[in-house]
């Protein structure tokens, strides 16, 4: 009988192409996961990978095998997590990676109550404006948008993330609101440089209808940050194209008004991203579900979404 361990190996090795991509995603080392590879191999007497100094790759007895044994991995690592869980308290450092703006604002607030519930849970949380690579970086989990879903990784939707057009009251004073995004044309923009491409983000705006249209914001303050978009907004200088989320707090309090309310961006989903690995951690299976039960508690889903004015 294979061991898990062996066979778990196996599996990353090929998912990931590497033995030293499966070492990082099981806490290995790349010698250690070559030699439960070989073991497999030798046990089942036949060869499972074609290895040459630039790559890995499945025979076709390899990729039969994969086919075979994957779906019951999954459910044999999913099996054991459950009974290890029934027994044990979450404990242990919990890293995890926050935008700044949205992990300031709605995930910290929540952590005094995270850590009555799991006194022996230490978070290290990191308030980061990138997407971050949880396995080779060492996170537990991350919350946020952008995140490329690389072999391995869960991503649990938890609200929309739309963006929606607002300025200031002081700016629209004596101004006529725009009917529709052609009419931003009339107004200031403060718009985003990418830092990386170093060209203006360009976005498409819709309605429930299912329309689209150009956002056409002309480009009269340009920054690389959407902390200063909102600061500029806030000023009186212009109008500007910010998360729901971001701005909710000063469109509830009046200090920022949505125009073209029936338009928003759809930019993806905000999202608590983790490792689908072996004995997930306790820590991370109880942060990811108090995450996902705080959104529902808030109606955050429905607050941050765009459509709904």
């Amino acid at each position: 009988m294979e061991s898990l361990a062996n066979l778990e190996c196996f599996v990353r090795s090929a998912e990931l192409g590497s033995f030293s991509g499966a070492a990082r995603r099981l806490g290995l080392t790349p010698a250690a996961v070559s030699r439960n590879v070989a073991a497999l191999e030798a046990n089942l007497k036949i060869r499972l990978f074609y290895r040459s100094t630039r790559s890995l790759t499945l025979t076709e007895a390899g990729e039969r095998f994969l086919l075979s044994v994957r779906d019951h991995l999954e459910g044999l690592q999913g099996a054991i997590s459950g009974i290890s869980s029934e027994q044990a308290e979450p404990a242990g450092v919990l890293k995890v990676s926050l935008p700044p703006t949205f992990g300031i604002g709605y995930i910290l607030p929540l952590l005094p109550e995270f850590m009555a519930r799991y006194p022996l849970v230490q978070p290290e949380w990191m308030f980061e404006g990138r997407p971050v690579d949880l396995i080779a970086e060492g996170y537990d989990a991350a919350v946020g948008g952008g995140f490329e879903l690389a072999p391995g990784l869960v991503a649990r939707a938890l609200a929309p993330a739309h963006l929606v057009v607002v300025a200031s009251p002081a700016y629209m004073r004596g101004r006529v609101p725009p009917a529709d995004p052609a009419g931003l044309s009339a107004f200031d923009g403060i718009v985003m440089k990418s830092l990386r491409t170093g060209r203006m983000t360009q976005r498409q705006m819709r309605n429930a209808a299912g329309e689209e249209r150009p956002v056409d914001l002309p480009a009269r303050i340009v920054v690389n940050d959407p902390v200063a978009m909102r600061a500029a907004a806030l000023l009186g200088l212009g109008v500007t194209l910010l998360v729901k989320a971001d701005a909710l707090p000063y469109l509830d309090s009046g200090e920022l008004i949505r125009l073209v309310p029936s338009w928003y961006v759809d930019i993806g989903p905000i999202s608590v991203y983790y490792a689908n690995r072996t004995l997930l951690p306790l820590k991370t299976r109880v942060f990811v579900d108090f995450v996902v039960e705080a959104f529902q508690r808030q109606r955050w889903s429905e607050r941050f979404a765009g459509s709904i004015g």
